[in-house]
């Protein structure tokens, strides 16, 4: 729904095209008759910005993992069916690559039912794999953790490996544009550690300028993404000692410049940050899968999960010092990206 989920297909996409490969990137709501999945997509939107509480039902009624029967989302996926498989024979593909839980179920079940005649890679781009990312008739699943990798396996008796997050390389390398926004940094901040405040692309969150007062009243300089919400933006902009940059096209170098994250959603500017070597707070993170999320990493031992104002500022205080906790965090993080998952793609096929 978001743009984690395409943020990932258009790495996959590069690597492919790098290695000389043709690529599809088809949207899956696209593929739903009648605008049904751009609703859905302005539902959910709405929902996480205005009443969160909503969308934390329907992950309790949906997704949640658990034994307990819950509705499947495969009768909303196959509305997509005959467009995917149109799709399929029109491009002659030799492998479908979902990374959106929705796209799984329904190359689930074309494949169960023989109507899709080649294999199916589940990129899960989520630390908690819930329940509508799971469907037995798909080949292989490919996740971030090996925690993640045993449940799929466990709960569908289907191969699932771990290569780890998928990111643009140039997360790992920041320059040259860390330069330029450290500069830019020191002179609204003055010495004072920058701390990345995300609130995702739609410039959702609980309390996003309380945040922001919290960490400026304590000697940080909060650097909040509000992605394309210019509300929230408006509203942070007059707020002493807080910088809104806008929308960031150069997310490797900010990162590099920024001493950690602080995060509600454990989604893809989590696992960049860790590819940029940033320590990684999860605080106020948003209902449903971005809480599980923010805990599992919280579990792992790659991030810290604060429970309230006081606990967001002593992990901010030891994570932005230099010496060996924020050695730890760091070094934990970047031992999640294994190997390249496109790979493990081509390997299916070939």
């Amino acid at each position: 729904m978001g743009s984690g989920h395409d943020t990932v297909a258009a790495e996959l996409a590069r690597r492919a095209r790098a290695a000389g490969r043709e690529v599809h990137v088809v949207d899956v709501l696209a593929l739903l008759p009648c605008g049904l999945g751009a609703g859905l997509r302005r539902g959910y939107q709405g929902a996480v910005r205005h009443c969160p509480w909503v969308y934390a039902g329907v992950y309790d009624l949906f997704l949640r993992p658990g034994p307990r029967p819950r509705p499947s989302g495969t009768p909303l996926a196959r509305l997509a069916g005959d467009a995917l498989s149109a799709l399929v024979r029109e491009t002659r593909a030799d492998v479908v690559v979902p990374v959106f839980h929705l796209a799984a179920q329904l190359t689930g079940h074309l494949r169960e039912r023989g109507a899709l005649r080649v294999p199916s890679t589940v990129v899960v781009v989520d630390f908690a794999v819930h329940r509508q990312w799971l469907h037995p008739g798909n080949d292989l699943y490919l996740c971030m953790t090996d925690e993640a990798a045993r449940e799929v396996r466990r709960g569908l008796g289907r191969p699932a490996r771990a290569p780890g997050p998928v990111v643009d390389p140039a997360f790992f390398a920041g320059e040259p544009g860390a330069a330029r926004w450290r500069d830019r940094l020191e002179r609204h901040g003055r010495g004072r550690p920058a701390v990345l405040v995300s609130a995702g692309a739609w410039g959702a969150g609980a309390r996003l300028p309380r945040t922001a007062r919290l960490l400026a009243a304590h000697g940080f300089l909060p650097v909040v993404l509000c992605g394309r919400n210019e509300r929230l933006r408006q509203a942070l902009s007059d707020v002493p000692g807080v910088l809104t940059p806008g929308w960031v096209t150069d997310m490797p170098g900010l990162l590099h410049a920024c001493a950690a994250l602080v995060d509600n959603a454990a989604g893809q500017t989590a696992v960049q940050a860790l590819a940029a070597g940033l320590p990684v707070v999860g605080y106020r993170p948003l209902p449903g899968h971005g809480a599980e999320g923010v805990r599992r990493m919280a579990g792992l031992g790659v991030s810290e999960h604060a429970r309230d104002g006081a606990a967001l500022l002593r992990s901010l205080a030891r994570l932005t010092a230099a010496g060996p906790e924020r050695e730890r965090r760091v070094a934990a993080g970047y031992a999640l990206f294994r190997s390249d998952a496109l790979t493990e793609v081509v390997r299916l096929h070939d």
